[in-house]
């Protein structure tokens, strides 16, 4: 019978981070700061499921709680996090502390609880969603990574040198800026709005600006044309997010500006890159990030009915009107489009 699962908010316990870092299983999805973004951002509050034993996290599983008047209220763990792994003692099993998350999540209110993390679901419990992640192992060493490197992938970091690309670490307000101009044209061509603003400037406060992250920054022909944000806790990066200037995109400045991220995090000590989750039908995003030599594996979510009493399955979405009509808006449009509802969407 598994330890009895407290509720906790990581924002109230000022050695929360402490207790993350400690586990070797932590992330910077576990983090307080983390927490604090997703909170500052939507007004979501964290419930976290947690044991401990002898002052160290034995159990932790993390969910924001969603109240939208759009989708219901509902546990998330976690909203807008590519995965966030259910921390759960050796020798015990999914369902063994599942039946709790249940009962608390039907005291809370919830009408559905989703799991978004990157261990594999038990038999018998099908994907609400499915993605591709891919990790480089940074502990090579710069040669080592290079000569692991693609042909193309190398040829590419070439050209972009050749062709004047100049890259930066940054982690001003002013990088943020330019990163965001550039993250929302990047949306609009994929026909999504971007996030609000104000998300981007709590993850500046919280993270990038306490040293738990870093913007990446080209520049050709006296502009940014590509930029990327990578968080670090611990030994474990994390590529969040990746944007670029397309009328700039023969000079490959996303493939310099990997590998400089590349450089810099395995010489701070860093042992892995995470590259993020992935559609698998992407093929554009996959042949990018499998050109580092990362290896791939299978993200599966899964989300329980707590009204029904049963796990969802995958109800894939088809792109159509509603990603042309993005891809149409003005960039002011879209960005206040996306102020209005990703707050509903978790």
């Amino acid at each position: 019978m598994p330890n009895t699962l407290d509720i906790l908010n990581p924002l109230h316990l000022p050695a929360w981070d402490d207790l993350v870092l400690g586990h070797p299983e932590g992330t910077i999805f576990h983090t307080a700061a983390w927490a604090r973004v997703l909170h500052d951002s939507y007004g979501y509050t964290p419930v976290y499921f947690v044991s401990l034993r002898n002052n160290t996290l034995e159990t932790l599983i993390p969910f924001m709680d969603v109240r939208s008047i759009l989708t219901g209220r509902r546990g998330v763990s976690l909203p807008f996090t590519d995965y966030c792994r259910s921390i759960l003692p050796s020798g015990l099993g999914f369902h063994e502390v599942f039946s709790q998350l249940v009962d608390h999540g039907a005291r809370l209110g919830w009408k559905s609880m989703e799991l978004r993390s990157d261990t594999p679901l038990p038999p018998g419990v099908p994907a609400s969603a499915a993605f591709l992640r891919h990790t480089l192992d940074l502990t090579a060493g710069e040669s080592g990574l290079y000569s692991n490197l693609r042909d193309s992938t190398r040829r590419n970091i070439r050209k972009a040198v050749k062709s004047g690309v100049t890259v930066t670490l940054e982690t001003s307000t002013g990088a943020l800026r330019e990163f965001y101009r550039l993250n929302c044209i990047t949306r609009r061509t994929h026909g999504v709005p971007p996030q609000p603003f104000r998300f981007f400037e709590k993850l500046h406060e919280h993270v990038l600006s306490t040293g738990l992250g870093s913007i990446f920054l080209a520049r050709a022909e006296g502009r940014v044309v590509a930029g990327a944000v990578f968080l670090t806790f611990g030994p474990r990066a994390v590529y969040k997010y990746g944007a670029s200037d397309r009328r700039f995109q023969h000079l490959r400045a996303n493939n310099l500006v990997m590998w400089e991220a590349v450089r810099r995090l395995a010489s701070q000590g860093c042992g892995s890159l995470c590259f993020g989750r992935t559609e698998p039908d992407n093929a554009g995003l996959l042949q990018f990030k499998q050109g580092w030599s990362a290896a791939g594996e299978t993200l599966s979510y899964c989300r329980y009915d707590l009204k029904r009493r049963r796990f969802v399955p995958e109800q894939p979405l088809v792109p159509g009107l509603r990603q042309r009509i993005f891809q149409a808006m003005p960039v002011p449009l879209l960005r206040l489009t996306g102020q209005v509802l990703y707050r509903h969407a978790g």
